[in-house]
Formats: C-alpha cells, sequence, structure tokens
C-alpha cells in the first residue's frame, strides 16, 4: 500500500458523507473532521441526544449544516434503510462516502457460556446493518464521481482470539464483507472500499473491554483524525480492497508531511 499524503487538508467540499454511530467516540470525531473540510454529513445514531449535540458542535463552528438521522441499528428494518438511501438520493442525488463506525462489543465469554441473545444482538448490528445500510445506499455511492465505503474492523477480526465471541467473528464478517464487495465493484465502479483497523482508542468501547486500562494511555479518536479524512479524500482512490492498519497508515502520512516540509 503506497499513498501520498500532502500538507493541504483534503477539500471535501460539496461531498455528502454518512457517518453510523457518529453520537460518540470516533464516529463523533470523524463527523467533526468531516465536517471541518466542508463536507455535509449526515449523522447516523441510536442516540437523539448525543447526535444533537455534534450538530450543535458542528454548527457552532460555523460549518455547513449536518444532517441527524436517528436509527438503532439493533432493530432496523430494510425499509428503513432503504427510506433512508431513497431521502439521500432525493435530497443530494449521490452519496460521496459511508463510514460503517457503529459496532457493539456484546461482552467477552466462552463461547461455550456465551449468550445467545448477545450473540443475534452483535451480529445484527455489527453485520446485518452493515449489509443492508450499504445496499440501500449503494445507487447513491454509485452515482458519485469518487465515492468511499470504509468499514471499521479490528485486530480480533483479523486474528482470533478467545472470549471475543461474537465481536471476533463480526469483524471477521466485516472483512469477508469488504472483500466480496470490492472484487464485485473493482472493475465495474468507482466506488473504493477497504476496512480499517483504529486499534486499540479512547472510547467507551475499549473501557467496556478494559476496564483497568489507564485511558491516558490511549490515542484519542481526534488523533487518528488525519487517517480518516485520507481515507475520503480523492488521494486515496487507489486503495480498494485494503485491510488498513491505522498506526501503519499514520506513521506514513506523517512521514510524507514531514518530508514536505
Amino acid at each position: 500500500m503506497t499513498s501520498t499524503y500532502t500538507m493541504t487538508s483534503p477539500d471535501l467540499t460539496n461531498k455528502t458523507i454518512l457517518v453510523t454511530g457518529a453520537g460518540d467516540g470516533i464516529g463523533k470525531a470523524a463527523a467533526m473532521a468531516y465536517a471541518r473540510q466542508q463536507a455535509q454529513v449526515i449523522l447516523l445514531g441510536r442516540t437523539q441526544e448525543k447526535l444533537e449535540a455534534v450538530y450543535d458542535a458542528i454548527m457552532a463552528e460555523g460549518l455547513p449544516e449536518p444532517i441527524i438521522h436517528p436509527l438503532d441499528l439493533a432493530t432496523a428494518t430494510q425499509d428503513d434503510y432503504n427510506a433512508l438511501g431513497e431521502a439521500i438520493t432525493s435530497q443530494f442525488g449521490k452519496l460521496d462516502g459511508l463510514l460503517h463506525n457503529a459496532s457493539i462489543l456484546g461482552g467477552t465469554s466462552p463461547i461455550q457460556y456465551y449468550p445467545a441473545e448477545n450473540w443475534d444482538k452483535v451480529i445484527q448490528v455489527n453485520v446485518n446493518a452493515v449489509f443492508k445500510l450499504t445496499r440501500a445506499t449503494l445507487a447513491a455511492l454509485q452515482a458519485a464521481e469518487d465515492a468511499r465505503i470504509l468499514l471499521t474492523s479490528s485486530s480480533v477480526g483479523r486474528q482470533g482470539r478467545a472470549y471475543w465471541g461474537a465481536y471476533a467473528v463480526s469483524k471477521f464478517a466485516t472483512e469477508g464483507f469488504m472483500q466480496v464487495l470490492a472484487d464485485e465493484l473493482g472493475n465495474t465502479s468507482n466506488v473504493r472500499v477497504n476496512t480499517i483497523n483504529p486499534g486499540a482508542t479512547r472510547t467507551s468501547m475499549r473501557r467496556a473491554a478494559y476496564p483497568a486500562e489507564d485511558p491516558a494511555t490511549l490515542p484519542t479518536p481526534e488523533s487518528l483524525m488525519p487517517a480518516y479524512l485520507y481515507l475520503m479524500a480523492p488521494q486515496s482512490q487507489h486503495l480498494h480492497g485494503e485491510a488498513i492498519e491505522i498506526r501503519e497508515l499514520l506513521a506514513r502520512i506523517n512521514n510524507d508531511v514531514a518530508s514536505a516540509n
């Protein structure tokens, strides 16, 4: 994977980007970062109050007005996703970016004792919702000149780890979904599809998984944003079907910026 990241921040003017899990953590940071580069952001999440807080933060900086779209991925139907896809096409005519950020952990447990209801919910949110939302918005993505689908993976979705249960399995599914979709679209579409592993980050999910860990030792979601911006920008058009490690990409970006200086 080779790339050049220019010092100039990517211009996302006139681009529409949908971010799931936009109310908190990496999703909130990404929504703010895209808006600061003049993208119109669609904030999708389960909690209205959190989405409103992100909306207010974006508006307070005088950035393009975002759209709030509350949706619980655990209970949403295909009709809900279809309605969203149709609304995007009707209002914007296209969708330039889709960041699948929303995920749930579901707890850690040996497979033998893993609660079936937890398993079903994790697969519903982390896998089925990704498929249904992508399916519903793919026409709008294909209508854009240069579109991105970025799916959030994990190290436990690239190498299985004991007790991570449905979460690990769901991230293996995320990698497989990306590979299938990237292969389908590679020669027939201007939509680029990749996964990104953000690694250990100072988020509520990380706290739930590692309650004894000092969060001050972890990078903030905001510190990851150069990579998230790059992967939505024209400079990353050559990346397709890649399982991206964010630390490697950030190091490459930092080296390119240092060289430019």
